[in-house]
């Protein structure tokens, strides 16, 4: 599932994680992870995020360093970067183009190693690398949202969870005029479908709260099978690969987003990095300890230094000790700003390199756009549109 899910203003949500379709997910998500370490081929990921800024330390830990694991592992990766998708919640569109650029910059400087017009592989030319792409560089991906909005109802597309509550924090913002839903958000779990059974992935890292749309995914092509091809299998079921990274709170002690103001980007100087550290919030009590429940604010700053150190917060919290909230900063900058330090340097070597980074997307988007192709041909033939 594309990380692309537009970010409604946070409400309380229950725990999921006790019902049954969460503990089954959890549980297939374990045997998922053992079969990528021993059979990695078998997988195909299809993960993205929309170009609306610059990505934080919530995603870096969230998504971006499980892409890199993932194909480190062997998992064939496909990543969208869902231009199109931009203007699903928003009335401007901004500088689309540049912020495509930065996200590209911060895959490639995280360590995701990109499928190229001169690198090679099994499936030939570029074959070896993570195929990068945007919407708009693949026509035939789009067209299939056409005959895939067929197969759902607008009321299950009003029943999604993200589209449900997007809706509703859109009329508490007052919209554009204080318009209705448009359109575009309320098909988009139709176009993360598109974007998931294109190149026949089936794969896909989500959260919890992404798994309904995943279901949508797996409910489009058992449709599509039983109504247009006669109960062959054109389309596979994708599977959901848990994430079981640990929410990070912005510097407000609300969960970190790029639309609040309040992360940490990736391409952030190290001195920006310790002024946004400093202004976290934190609380009163002089001894630090790791208190999720309680202490919200302080155990997402020692959980943020733990990931970064590769050990834990009850650790941290020890060394820190009754430094109160000014060591804890201390030692969270540094630890932030040391594990950031090799990112960083990649992404300062690639940035002037505009020709690598447009070829990149050149070979991420031809590949895509076969696979598109050959996709969009094989649904055409089931509708029986093709002569």
């Amino acid at each position: 599932m594309p990380d692309s899910t537009p970010s409604p203003t946070p409400t309380p949500v229950p725990a999921a994680s006790s019902t049954p379709s969460v503990v089954a997910a959890q549980r297939r998500s374990a045997e998922l992870e053992q079969l990528i370490s021993s059979d990695p081929g078998r997988f195909r990921v299809l993960t993205g995020d929309r170009p609306t800024g610059p990505l934080h330390l919530g995603h870096y830990f969230g998504t971006l360093a499980n892409r890199v694991r993932l194909q480190a592992a062997g998992v064939e990766v496909f990543v969208v970067i869902a231009d199109y998708q931009v203007i699903t919640d928003r009335d401007v569109a901004g500088d689309v183009r540049g912020n495509v650029r930065e996200l590209l910059l911060d895959h490639l400087a995280a360590g995701l190693v990109p499928r190229t017009a001169t690198s090679t592989g099994p499936d030939g030319p570029g074959g070896s690398g993570a195929t990068v792409f945007t919407h708009s560089a693949v026509p035939a991906l789009n067209q299939l949202v056409l005959p895939f909005l067929s197969l759902v109802t607008v009321a299950e597309l009003q029943r999604n969870p993200t589209v449900k509550a997007e809706a509703a924090a859109a009329a508490a913002r007052g919209g554009a005029a204080g318009r209705g839903m448009s359109g575009l958000l309320l098909t988009y779990p139709v176009h993360q479908a598109a974007d998931i059974l294109f190149c026949g992935a089936n794969l896909v890292p989500v959260g919890q709260d992404q798994l309904p749309h995943l279901e949508t995914a797996r409910v489009i092509a058992r449709r599509f099978n039983d109504r247009y091809a006669g109960g062959r299998e054109v389309f596979a079921g994708p599977e959901a690969l848990l994430s079981s990274a640990p929410l990070l709170l912005g510097t407000d002690g609300a969960k970190m987003s790029k639309s609040a103001g309040n992360a940490i980007p990736l391409r952030a100087s190290a001195d920006e990095t310790a002024r946004l550290i400093r202004s976290a919030r934190t609380d009163a009590q002089r001894r630090t300890t790791y208190d999720p429940v309680h202490r919200p604010e302080v155990s997402s700053l020692l959980l943020t230094a733990a990931l970064c150190r590769g050990t834990t917060p009850e650790a941290v919290a020890e060394e820190v000790g009754d430094g109160g909230a000014a060591a804890l900063k201390e030692v969270v900058t540094e630890a932030v700003n040391e594990h950031l330090r090799p990112l960083r340097q990649r992404r300062r070597e690639l940035a002037d390199a505009d020709d690598h980074l447009r070829a990149v997307l050149a070979a991420g988007g031809e590949h895509a756009g076969a696979v598109a192709d050959r996709t969009l041909a094989t649904v055409n033939q089931a509708l029986g549109v093709t002569c």
